[in-house]
């Protein structure tokens, strides 16, 4: 029998929860350690030069970092009628498009559900944070580390587009994100049908790690989206926990199909995220028309600890919406388009059909002049290639 994977993460971060919901999905065989435990010190940061998560550790001691990294690991080891990322073309693009939104339009509430929220929450966090970052220290060094992290998060919060005067408009998207992913559970366990997908894996981060753990919003789960709240369950278990489905067969909906319910979500999607994800992409292209000595393979922001490139800003329920500017970005929507480049012409139509009818289709088409990609567990700038911007 081989060794496990070691799986580093700790219960409160939203990544980790992406990744951990994979290995559990999947049925593999794994140890979780928190990051920290002296290995992820001695073991993980020499190999990938910062303290993040999640990393997985594999029996022959390779070092990968990154749930897209991880997953996409795994997944070539598993049956083809398992896989994370659907065959079909419709589905397997918007599964890409889903884990863009998962894993980063549903920062903003992620983010203000647990750092507004102090009276209910803050408790519960300092002693969730501090169990993940120290190591059966003493409490004098636990309360300085959860002051230090709680510091930079509120801060995060803060560049992710969370203010005073946005957080009722904020509240208000939430709940109609909730209504309508609830309505789309009525009729199917997970996103796309009857297994999970990337983009399930990828809302389980946000969904979980904050919006189902901590104590304020996981009473607005309970009270107005039980079946999201199931879906939350069902997604930590490694069988499929679908019974209130009954018979249900574990394959996506048939024929590569859309239903209105998702395709509702979908337009959520386009409403909510698309001028950002837009904005994302021009603020990139100016970066880097600004900076022309950037050179392929450079690491991005020259050091990989520095996860933003300025700020941006642009119009969200019509009021002006300033966020800082993730690179890392442009990884996820280069492989929304890879998906949808692999694709024959006729499925390319279909999948354009779908996503502009959620106002999304343009994220097919625009890019900066050079794409982020990942090597040796690190954002690197892409290949230098003609820009594509909003006419």
């Amino acid at each position: 029998m081989s060794d496990p994977y070691v799986f580093y993460g700790m219960a409160a971060s939203l990544y980790t929860a992406k990744a951990r919901s994979y290995l559990r999905k999947q049925g593999i065989d794994y140890v979780e350690r928190v990051v920290g435990d002296p290995r992820y010190a001695a073991e993980i940061m020499p190999e990938i030069g910062r303290l993040i998560m999640p990393v997985l550790q594999t029996p022959d001691g390779r070092i990968v970092q990154d749930t897209v990294d991880i997953i996409e690991f795994l997944d070539a080891t598993v049956a083809p009628d398992s896989s994370a990322f659907p065959a079909t073309p419709v589905h397997r693009t918007v599964a890409h498009l889903l884990e863009l939104f998962g894993g980063e339009g549903l920062l903003r509430p992620a983010m203000h559900y647990r750092w507004d929220f102090d009276g209910t929450n803050v408790d519960f966090l300092a002693k969730d944070f501090s169990l993940g970052l120290v190591f059966r220290g003493s409490d004098d060094e636990r309360a300085a580390v959860w002051e230090m992290a709680s510091g930079k998060m509120r801060s995060a919060t803060v560049a992710f587009g969370v203010s005073d005067e946005l957080i009722p408009a904020i509240e208000e998207s939430y709940l109609e994100f909730l209504a309508l992913f609830d309505a789309h559970l009525a009729h199917s366990p997970y996103l796309l049908g009857g297994r999970a997908t990337i983009g399930d894996h990828a809302f389980m981060g946000p969904l979980f790690a904050h919006l189902a753990r901590d104590p304020y919003p996981s009473v607005i789960m309970k009270q107005r989206a039980d079946r999201v709240w199931r879906w939350v369950e069902r997604m930590n278990t490694s069988n499929d926990d679908t019974g209130e489905y009954g018979d249900h067969p574990g394959e996506l909906f048939a024929d590569d199909s859309v239903p209105d319910t998702l395709a509702a979500l979908l337009a959520y999607i386009g409403a909510e995220y698309f001028d950002e994800a837009v904005a994302q992409i021009v603020a990139i292209d100016d970066h880097l028309a600004e900076h022309p000595d950037v050179v392929t393979g450079e690491v991005v922001n020259g050091k990989p600890a520095r996860r933003f490139t300025g700020m941006t800003t642009f119009s969200w329920r019509e009021r002006p919406m300033t966020v800082a500017v993730v690179p890392y970005r442009m990884f996820l929507i280069k492989r929304l388009q890879d998906s949808f480049a692999d694709a024959a012409p006729a499925d390319q139509r279909r999948i354009r059909s779908v996503l502009e009818a959620a106002g999304l289709d343009p994220l097919l088409d625009l890019r900066p002049r050079r794409w982020v990609e990942r090597s040796n567990n690190r954002e690197v700038w892409g290949e230098l290639q003609e820009p594509v911007r909003p006419t």
